[in-house]
């Protein structure tokens, strides 16, 4: 659930709201409709940097570092993209955003999932990149073994730039990762679940993503009523920053058409 690009901060232009015992940090751009991205599971807000200034031709981004991530805080020092979405939730209250559209990458897909079925109608349209709907056994082993020395040296990269608390954080946030591979509740939805989601749905994933096979995407493609499924051939987790890639144009397109759809009168 790592994503993999996260470029240097240049400048600090977020900002930190208390949300229960959480600091929770974000950043805004632009002007227009409310767009909310989420990051991958070790990232922060700097995973969408390279998308922000298209984005925000048109949208209101709001970008945030989920729990523990980046500069938001997690005294808890646990992890469930069940509290995630509720700490997004409250962060978007506290801003005054009613309905909102929203992309997340892995973990921040995931968060989603809770968000759309928790409070449906707030989200318009959505964009979800490398999530699943739960864990495979493929993914808890990765999970279950996962240590910092071991991974990726671009994820490593990531992490380090990510950490605003250094090691310690970096520690705490593997913790955490391991954790998942026991957890079976957080990520558990049923098809009669996301028949529940009223957003319109672009669903996104690589065709050799290691967490989550091809079929997990087809699955929330087909259960979620009104989708849209793009599967990027050759594509690993989160396959966006490869430059063929047409990402940014294609959400776009996706967001402004669910935009323009006005809801039915008959």
């Amino acid at each position: 659930m790592t994503t993999t690009y996260a470029p240097k901060q240049t400048a600090a232009r977020g900002h930190t709201i208390q949300i229960n015992n959480i600091e929770m940090y974000y950043e805004e751009y632009g002007a227009g409709k409310p767009l909310v991205l989420l990051h991958g599971f070790g990232g922060c807000a700097q995973n969408w940097h390279p998308f922000t200034a298209k984005l925000s031709e048109r949208h209101r981004l709001i970008v945030v570092d989920l729990r523990g991530h980046g500069h938001s805080t997690n005294p808890e020092n646990k992890f469930t993209h069940r509290e995630a979405a509720g700490d997004v939730f409250l962060l978007l209250d506290k801003l005054g955003v009613g309905q909102f559209s929203a992309m997340g990458m892995s973990s921040g897909g995931m968060t989603l999932l809770h968000m759309t079925t928790s409070q449906p109608k707030r989200i318009d349209s959505m964009v979800l990149i490398s999530a699943t709907t739960h864990f495979p056994d493929q993914a808890r082993a990765i999970m279950r073994r996962a240590s910092f020395g071991t991974m990726p040296q671009q994820v490593r990269e990531m992490y380090r730039e990510c950490a605003k608390r250094g090691e310690e954080q970096i520690r705490q946030l593997m913790a955490q990762f391991n954790a998942l591979h026991a957890n079976y509740d957080d990520m558990n939805f049923t098809a009669q679940r996301l028949s529940t989601i009223t957003a319109r749905t672009l669903v996104v994933h690589g065709d050799r993503d290691a967490f989550f096979p091809v079929e997990i995407p087809v699955s929330l493609y087909r259960s979620i009523p009104d989708a849209e499924l793009w599967i990027i051939p050759g594509g690993d987790h989160v396959p966006i920053y490869d430059s063929t890639v047409p990402f940014t144009s294609t959400a776009l397109r996706f967001l402004d058409e669910a935009g323009s759809k006005q809801p039915s009168t008959a």
